[in-house]
This record gives structure tokens, sequence and C-alpha cells, in this order.
């Protein structure tokens, strides 16, 4: 009799192991990608970085921007993704499953590039609770209107949708970051960006060392900036999708990154840095990318240590997918971004 019932103990243990180990299972140590940095200015500081847009393959930038900062710059990064919870693997066009938000309790800077989520409620709260603890945010592309609620949702959340209209007007994006969505200013896939130093702004310490930034993406319109938001660089709209086409005299340069502060609930304010600019062919362009690192040391108050030129060099393979919905690399885990440092 006890060997029957041991056995049969065996027999639950193995059909639990093959269970887990089941292709399309996905394990709770997979749900997103830590990279510990090497020696660096960086040392001791935990960013956390959001990939969750579906069109700008935001799946394959972050996780690069994150090996950026981990090889070069010495910050711990931990990479979040879109994960389809049927499978565990990173699917940018699920929108409403982030897992791993509770990093944002140890994190030091939040960088997110989302578009349209509507998280459950319990992960929500992680990135509400971040965003009113005084510690800065850089948002990227289309985390002006990361998150989009139906009308008739429910959700205590429901009013930091991009389309908000009170309390606050234009969401999260346009309260925290600057601006929400309004409409292209440039013509999506056919005109590229050219960004120029805004007037008086080339001493910034963002723009040290900064040297022609040009990208894929088109410029945004923006409306107008909220709170004391100051630009940076301005987006010249490109006749076409080369950096050696003329610029189109009939578009004005509209800001496409900028810094600002947020004061949250708490009253506690915090450093934000926004660029529009995001397009995962954007990050090819050395100029963008050590635009993004410069941003990430000063939204940090680092700007002291910020090189003459900051090594923003490629870490391993960065061939993106064209952009589009439903254009992401499918079956790829968080996993699959791990590096060796």
């Amino acid at each position: 009799m006890c060997e029957r019932v041991c056995v049969v103990k065996l027999a639950l243990v193995l059909v639990a192991v093959v269970s887990l180990m089941a292709p399309g299972r996905a394990s709770a140590e997979d749900q997103c990608v830590v990279l510990d940095g090497k020696e660096g200015p960086g040392k001791g500081k935990h960013v956390v970085l959001i990939a969750a847009d579906d069109e700008y393959r935001s799946e394959e930038l972050i996780p690069q921007l994150a090996k950026v900062l981990a090889a070069h710059h010495g910050f711990r990064c931990t990479v979040l993704f879109a994960i389809n919870p049927e499978d565990g693997t990173i699917t940018p066009n699920y929108q409403k499953n982030i897992p791993g938000l509770e990093a944002l309790a140890t994190a030091d800077l939040l960088v997110m590039l989302a578009r349209f989520r509507e998280l459950p409620d319990e992960q929500m709260k992680h990135i509400v609770d971040y965003t009113n603890s005084g510690k800065p945010i850089i948002g990227l592309r289309t985390a002006t209107h990361a998150f989009r609620y139906g009308k008739e949702s429910v959700s205590p959340y429901a009013n930091l949708s991009w389309d908000s209209t009170t309390n606050p007007e234009g969401g999260w994006g346009r309260a925290v970051l600057g601006e929400t969505w309004v409409s292209h200013h440039g013509h999506h896939n056919h005109e590229s960006t050219r960004g120029v130093v805004a007037d008086g702004m080339a001493d910034h310490p963002i723009l040290k060392g900064v040297e022609d930034i040009w990208g894929p993406s088109d410029v945004y319109t923006i409306r107008s900036l909220t709170g004391d938001s100051q630009p940076l660089v301005m987006g010249q709209v490109l006749t076409g999708m080369s950096p050696t086409d003329p610029p189109n005299p009939d578009k004005a340069l509209l800001p496409v990154a900028w810094t600002k502060s947020y004061t949250g609930d708490t009253g506690k304010t915090c450093r934000v840095f926004t660029t529009t600019m995001g397009h995962a062919g954007d990050f090819q362009s050395e100029g963008f990318r050590r635009l993004m690192v410069n941003g990430c040391y000063w939204a940090l108050g680092m700007e002291a240590a910020i090189p003459a030129k900051s090594e923003v060099s490629l870490v391993g393979k960065y061939e993106p997918n064209d952009i589009g919905v439903g254009g992401h690399k499918p079956g790829l885990r968080p996993s699959d971004h791990r590096l060796s440092l």
C-alpha cells in the first residue's frame, strides 16, 4: 500500500514538472529581463523600462536601450513587456498585461514606451504610485498616449486615459509628460524627422555631445506643452525617409524633445524628459541614442557625470522588424533579451 502511494505521488510530481516545462507555459522568473550593469557612473541605480507599444517596435528598442545603459554606464536595468498570459510570449498588441511592475518600488528611474494600455487596477497602481513618488520619468513616442480606457470603464484610473476631458485633461500623458496624442504633423511613413536644437538650448546637459539627430519617425503634432515644459529639440519634417531629403517648407518645426517637472498627489516633484521620437529605426541614430542616455543621467540628477561624448554603441545584434501593428517577432520571451555582461 505504501509503495502504491509513493508511485502515485511520484507520478503527480512528474506531471507537474512536465506541465511547467511544456512550451507556452511561462515561469514567474520569465516575466521580465534584468540586466546587471558593469562598472560605471550608473552603478547602484535601478532603471525600470517598459516596452508596451504595439506599433513602433518598443519590444526591440527598449531592451537595446537597457543594454546600452547597463553595458556602457553601469545601470541595473529591469525591462518589462506586454505579455500574453496564455503562452508567456511578448505580445505587443495584448493591451492588458505588463507583469513585473512591482519592480517600480525599487526603481530610481522609469523609462516608458507604451501605447493605449488598459491594465488591471493592481498593475496600474504600481505606475500611479511611482508617478506620485517624486522619482524621475522618461517617456518616448506613444507614451504621451500610454493609456486608453473605454467610456464605460469603472476603473479608478480611467481618468488617466489619453482622451480624458477632465481631471486631468489629456490624461496621464498630458499631465505628466506634457502632451497627449493629437495627430501626425509629418506624413506617417513618408516623411522623416531631423532634430534641430532649440534656440538657446545648445548648452543643456542632455544635448552634450549630441549631433546629427535623425530618424524615420514622423513629427507628432503638439497642441501645447503643459507646465514648465522647455523644448530642447525641434522636429524638422523632411520630405522623404532619408536623412539627406530636404525639409518640407510647409511644415513648421515642432518640439520633439523637452524637459519638464511634475508634482504628484503626494506633493513630491520629479524631473521629466519626453521625446516624441521612438520609432525603432530612430535608435539606429547615434545622436538619438546619445540624447536618450544623456536624458537618463539628467533625469536622475547626474548631469555632472555626463561625459563630453557618452558611449552609446549598440550592444549585440539590433535588427528590429519594420513598424506596424502585429509586425513583432512572434514567440519571443523576455529571456531572449538576456545579456552576459
